[in-house]
């Protein structure tokens, strides 16, 4: 091995023991719209999470031919993550002829030389394990760096998911026989139940295709649940809904009963082009517009499950972007995601972590864009991607607080929250910041005052391109901020001289936050309908919070 690949690998190693996984009591359980902890005192546990790919046609868990798995585990806890859903597919616990291949036959068999020569490298005690015994073998790895393990039935036939008509869509396609899938479920379950550390099932990954009905829905999700929780009671019983896992909505009609008591979890997945060909409308229409039109449709289709009379936890089981940062379409989604997730407090998992394959539709080592590893598998492709989504990674509501609801103010653009420095009797400096260190705010409403909490100060907007300012007079134009964009996140106040004025977080070597004339809003250059211009550094979201 080179010298400084070493290092960086030494680097990660070291960085996951600084960044150690807050640990809880396993089982988990549900208490209304939160995941908890179940043998402790009912505190949350919030999953963030990163997929990671078993159910390709090797059936072998991706990257073993390029790094020791050790090394993969403690890495997946140094960029943050407490969990990994780790997909597999049917046949390979259902038909020997799949999943009694060792690791070494299922490469060998397909050509992949080089592959297997990684993995007898990389991971030697592996390479002659059974197919079933190495995915097991990987779970172990994960439990033993404190990472939780969300099982993820993400096909039947072991291929690329996922396409309408690729046979692996709806109970009751070429390859997808519901009496196989409950077969599956009963001995992935049952081979699992005595490792903590498998915390949830997700039955069935992005159902789809014209087959798919509400009543077979109904009828076959009840019997999964069913099942997994009749050789497992421990487990997180997690539901997919319909149309690749983008609509719930049925449920509002007629919600699903099941005998799986506080057990129960819904997960729904949100890309750029989700029910968008190609994601055309991220790049065609106004940004504020089409933010404000997918953040209502998501909320109409998945997330309301967590609200109402009788919520029910939400898992984001699925997002993720190109992660080079050229595809104009995901980076201007970015932004819009970030904010209503972290508004919300959503559990979470990240599309990928693979920055390679062995083997996908035809290609042998192809190089997967929007994982989180690089095509070596040895440091993060995009270091500042994960620093955006710090924000997510961090618990920032829980049940039953006795601390009283504050407010952070986020700049999806860069990842940081506002916050103030400077001693009492000195010049104050509004910047951002990382969140875990960002200022507590309260907001009057809109067109209400800005308070820093614990303080007599709010937030004053002083005039274009000058920073931000705290004052004690709450009451004037300058201090009265407004909702502006269809988006919501322009935070807008009047400057001195009258023009209207949001808040900017332009990244560039300073991290201050000023006030500019506003992109893209009602008060400003142009209305949300007809302006093109991107207004993502102007955009800010009040995330709510609880904790000390």
């Amino acid at each position: 091995m080179k010298m400084k690949e070493r290092k960086t690998l030494e680097t990660i190693l070291l960085i996951s023991v600084l960044f150690a996984i807050e640990c809880h009591s396993l089982p988990l359980s549900t208490s209304g719209r939160w995941v908890v902890d179940e043998e402790a005192s009912g505190e949350r546990v919030k999953l963030a999470c990163v997929n990671w790919v078993s159910h390709l046609q090797p059936m072998v868990v991706e990257g073993l031919h390029k790094r020791p798995v050790g090394e993969i585990a403690g890495g997946i806890v140094s960029m943050g993550f407490n969990c990994v859903r780790l997909t597999w597919a049917t046949y390979m616990f259902t038909r020997p002829s799949y999943g009694n291949r060792t690791v070494a036959e299922s490469l060998g068999g397909l050509g992949l030389s080089q592959a297997k020569e990684g993995v007898a490298k990389n991971n030697p005690k592996l390479l002659n394990l059974s197919l079933v015994d190495a995915y097991e073998a990987v779970v172990d790895e994960l439990g033993q760096h404190g990472v939780m393990v969300v099982l993820d039935n993400h096909v039947s036939n072991p291929k690329w998911c996922c396409a309408e008509g690729d046979g692996n869509g709806f109970f009751g396609d070429k390859y997808f026989h519901p009496k196989e899938w409950l077969q599956g479920l009963t001995i992935v379950a049952n081979r699992f139940k005595d490792k903590s550390q498998v915390v949830a099932m997700s039955m069935r990954n992005e159902l789809r295709g014209p087959n798919q009905t509400e009543h077979v829905w109904y009828k076959q999700i009840r019997k999964g649940a069913t099942t997994i929780h009749s050789v497992n009671p421990n487990l997180l019983v997690i539901v997919s809904g319909l149309e690749f896992d983008t609509d719930l909505s049925f449920l509002k009609q007629k919600p699903l009963k099941l005998k799986t008591p506080n057990k129960l979890v819904f997960e729904a997945h949100w890309y750029s082009f989700s029910a968008i060909p190609k994601g055309v409308e991220w790049v065609k229409q106004p940004l504020n517009q089409i933010c404000a039109n997918r953040t209502e449709w998501f909320e109409s289709r998945a997330t309301f499950v967590g609200t109402g009379s009788n919520p029910a936890p939400f898992f984001l089981s699925e997002f993720g972007v190109d992660l080079r940062g050229v595809n104009a379409r995901d980076n201007r989604f970015l932004s819009c995601f970030l904010a209503f997730v972290a508004q919300r407090d959503l559990d979470w998992a990240l599309w990928t972590l693979q920055g390679s394959y062995y083997y996908k539709d035809g290609v042998v080592d192809p190089e997967e864009t929007y994982g989180v590893l690089d095509y070596n598998w040895d440091k993060p492709r995009n270091p500042k991607f994960l620093k955006r989504m710090r924000i997510l990674q961090h618990t920032l509501q829980v049940p039953n607080s006795n601390v009283s609801k504050y407010h952070l103010i986020f700049h999806p653009r860069s990842g940081r929250c506002v916050s103030v420095t400077g001693e009492e009797g000195q010049q104050h400096q509004i910047h951002g910041t990382d969140c875990k260190k960002g200022s507590r705010w309260s907001h009057d409403g809109n067109g209400g005052a800005i308070r820093l909490m614990g303080s007599g100060l709010c937030l004053k907007a002083a005039g274009e391109g000058v920073p931000a300012k705290l004052s004690t007079d709450c009451s004037s134009p300058q201090a009265r901020w407004t909702l502006i964009s269809a988006s919501k996140l322009h935070i807008a106040a009047v400057g001195e001289k009258g023009e209207p004025l949001c808040l900017d977080g332009k990244i560039s070597n300073s991290s201050s936050i000023l006030t500019r004339k506003c992109i893209c809003s009602l008060h400003g250059d142009g209305l949300d309908s007809n302006c093109h211009k991107n207004p993502q550094r102007q955009w800010f979201k009040f995330v709510p919070s609880n904790l000390p």
